[in-house]
């Protein structure tokens, strides 16, 4: 492990894939954590990461953490009380569990614990309250750690781009169509000759992710579980030849009225709660309402606070269901490694980790 510099140690699973590399870049000088535990696949387990490792991120690779060994993705190769996991979902169940089971705080970004009825699927700035099913999880499953999920990339911009309207109306019906960028595949992802001057209307699992865990972010904690959102949600996705940042075309029906003019006025004065907004990566404002009649863009705005904020744009009345607009988000930093990373500022504000 890296000398202390008084920060919370932090160990990080799947380390080598882009999420992982994009952690690493994120934590570099995080004031809270510092990254002390690199841990991947058996191919690289015993290497020095700098080696192991195909660096995509714009930012020199950390002198220190190139040199940082690979361990095994097992708890008894790695100490650290706070685990990041940004392993691919074939795998990350098994291991999530065997952190959570000896005590480990795990944050993940992977798919496979997203759903199950005792475990927090979070988006801060949404339902920072649902990080009470812990206490129900640690109880039903016998673990002295716990887990807790990060959305589907797309969801986690859909969710912070309707959050408003939902609090001002009451979303009714709901339908988004999404244009991802190729980094959501992961690296090397795509093909190039299946999506160079392409676009693919199909990603395995995605609408389904959208559908379900939209509901279950806005759905209220009663007691110890959460009864999910009745809106009716519908979602197709396409993969497009960008390299970051998803973009999304979403139409909602609102319980009560709600006019173009005051949406946007919803939106432009959503925030936080204070915990939340206070956190390092939070970004302030969380939504980004653009005025310009072709944005957002993702080559554009898709850095927009730091990588961590929504674009929205095109706010106007839609013929069928009442209100539509575009959203924009960065996939690999708000849907991925840096929602990842809010929610443990959450839980380390909290006193949640071990």
């Amino acid at each position: 492990m890296m000398q202390s510099t008084g920060r919370t140690p932090v160990a990080i699973l799947g380390a080598t894939g882009l999420v992982g590399q994009r952690l690493i870049s994120l934590l570099s000088r995080h004031p809270f954590f510092e990254v002390a535990e690199l841990a991947a696949s058996s191919r690289s387990a015993g290497k020095p990461y700098g080696e192991a490792v195909n660096w995509q991120m714009a930012e020199e690779l950390p002198a220190a953490l190139a040199k940082l060994p690979i361990h095994p993705c097992d708890p008894s190769h790695c100490r650290s009380g706070l685990v990041f996991s940004a392993l691919d979902r074939s795998v990350a169940l098994e291991i999530e569990q065997a952190f959570a089971q000896a005590g480990r705080a795990v944050v993940t970004n992977a798919a496979p614990w997203r759903m199950e009825a005792d475990l927090p699927l979070i988006v801060p700035e949404i339902n920072a309250d649902h990080l009470d099913l812990i206490e129900r999880q640690r109880k039903q499953r016998g673990w002295p750690g716990f887990i807790v999920t990060n959305p589907n990339c797309s969801t986690i911009g859909l969710s912070l781009a309707i959050a408003p309207i939902q609090i001002a109306a009451g979303v009714d019906q709901l339908i988004v169509t999404t244009l991802q960028a190729a980094s959501g595949a992961g690296y090397p992802g795509v093909p190039t000759l299946d999506l160079l001057d392409n676009v693919v209307p199909y990603i395995p699992g995605e609408e389904e992710k959208i559908e379900t865990e939209t509901k279950k972010i806005f759905g209220s904690l009663i007691g110890e579980q959460v009864e999910a959102a009745t809106f009716l949600a519908a979602a197709q996705v396409h993969r497009v030849p960008v390299v970051d940042g998803h973009l999304m075309s979403i139409s909602v029906k609102t319980r009560q009225p709600l006019d173009p003019l005051e949406a946007i006025d919803r939106l432009r004065s959503f925030r936080a709660p204070r915990e939340v907004a206070e956190l390092p990566s939070a970004p302030v404002p969380p939504i980004l309402v653009r005025g310009e009649e072709d944005r957002p863009q993702p080559r554009l705005d898709r850095g927009a606070g730091n990588g961590m904020a929504v674009s929205l744009g095109r706010v106007r009345s839609c013929p069928i269901l009442g209100l539509r607009m575009e959203a924009l988000s960065h996939n690999t930093i708000r849907g991925a490694a840096g929602g990842t990373l809010l929610i443990a500022e959450l839980l380390h504000s909290r006193s949640l980790l071990p």
